[in-house]
């Protein structure tokens, strides 16, 4: 127990900081310039931002609908198909922990592929854009 006289250790974590601390970089020099309304609802209603929004959608909705799916099935036959998810498969590894450990893979897989998908398809128009916004090259 602290006397009275002892200061108390600082409840906020980022006190020990500097005061001039600040976790994001400053924009200084052609990067702090100031991006209007306007500049946004202009780059919003262009046809290369209707085109990303078109990219990321074809492919996020239908694999989040499949994992969505995938994942159910698996809770669904969890719950009402024991006998079939009890088949042994190899060894002490049943058709239940085979379908358990296959969401992890597929877990892998979608963030894998979504990965691939953006840097192919999404961040090249997304850097367009931004160059276009901020009135770069």
């Amino acid at each position: 127990m602290a006397s009275p006289n002892e200061p108390s250790p600082p409840t906020d974590p980022e006190r020990r900081l500097p005061p001039h601390h600040n976790p994001l970089p400053e924009l200084s020099g052609q990067d702090a310039g100031v991006i209007s309304q306007a500049d946004f609802e202009r780059v919003q209603a262009s046809d290369e931002f209707v085109e990303l929004r078109r990219r990321f959608r074809s492919f996020a909705f239908p694999m989040t609908v499949a994992f969505i799916v995938w994942y159910f099935l698996y809770v669904l036959l969890s719950t009402y198909a024991v006998g079939f998810m009890s088949i042994p498969l190899i060894g002490y590894i049943n058709v239940g922990m085979a379908m358990g450990l296959a969401q992890f893979v597929t877990t892998f897989l979608l963030t894998w592929l979504y990965v691939r998908h953006a840097n192919r398809q999404l961040d090249p128009l997304a850097e367009q854009l931004r160059n276009d916004l901020e009135g770069g090259a």
